[in-house]
């Protein structure tokens, strides 16, 4: 197997491998899951594999969750579609960790592609570790203690109807996460807020609140500043997509951004979403 790290932060290809392989090789599972660890996401070309594969490989790394909008793969409990046609109904440009809704988020994803445009739809992922690290010292402060609400409603939850969306909410509540999360296995810090974070929970304390003008222009303030990591290139890695290309990634360590600049061309991938554990 022959490693090729992408870029500084975040990234790294790997060839010479197949995951149908991996889902029954121990060390070579636990080679790559050392590999996740250390580079966040991980990419592999002509995996012509199958369905029970994909599976398969995705559930060495724990159970697999369905999603409540998005369909999943008849017969393949786990494994959903994210069919794109020359319908614009795209939910996935914008930088997000999968499902911050959720009061324990996926751990990580296995997404392949089925079949994609000849140019655009690419992908980009970003190390939230590096995002947190490089925060100034004082804002690191402010925000040691704080959570953030999350919510499905604002997002999937935007196109509808009044009772659909209050059905959604009713099965899929708000939660709250901290603003800094630690990494389950590694121990590190990562910035934790995403486009799911709808407000400060414990923000109003004399310490940050004077008037009113503090309250909520100024924590709104600071979420947007918190928000905009993820966009700064330095902490991203961009991979563009072929049939039977894969990428497995940390959902608690990374955001990431699928570009939709190529509608009304149709693009057709399958995600196995890994169940994780309560943020804290």
């Amino acid at each position: 197997m022959q490693i090729n790290q992408l870029t500084c932060s975040i990234g790294a290809e790997l060839t010479g491998v197949s995951l149908a392989d991996v889902a029954r090789d121990d060390s070579l599972y636990a080679e790559i899951k050392a590999l996740l660890l250390k580079h966040r996401v991980l990419f592999f070309r002509d995996q012509d594999i199958t369905r029970e594969d994909h599976v398969a490989f995705a559930r060495r790394f724990g159970d697999l969750e369905d999603h409540p909008v998005n369909n999943t793969v008849p017969g393949y409990p786990g494994l959903i579609e994210i069919y794109k046609s020359e319908k614009r109904d795209h939910f996935e440009n914008t930088y997000h960790s999968d499902a911050s809704w959720r009061p324990s988020p996926p751990k990580g994803a296995v997404l392949r592609c089925i079949s994609c445009p000849d140019v655009g739809g690419d992908t980009i992922w970003v190390n939230m570790v590096e995002a947190y690290k490089h925060l100034p010292e004082e804002i690191k402060q402010k925000i040691s203690h704080l959570r953030a609400k999350h919510g499905i409603e604002h997002s999937f939850g935007a196109i509808m109807s009044t009772e659909e969306r209050e059905e959604l909410v009713r099965k899929h509540p708000l939660v709250d996460h901290p603003v800094v999360r630690t990494h389950p296995e590694t121990g590190e810090k990562i910035l934790y807020v995403t486009p799911f974070s709808t407000h400060f929970i414990n923000y109003h304390t004399p310490e940050n609140v004077r008037f009113g003008q503090d309250k909520t222009p100024g924590a709104s303030l600071l979420l947007n500043y918190l928000l905009s990591q993820a966009a700064i290139p330095e902490y991203q890695v961009r991979f563009r997509w072929r049939p039977n290309s894969v990428a497995i990634w940390d959902n608690a360590a990374t955001q990431h951004y699928a570009v939709s600049d190529y509608w009304p061309a149709p693009r057709r991938m399958e995600r196995a979403t890994i169940m994780g554990d309560r943020p804290f």
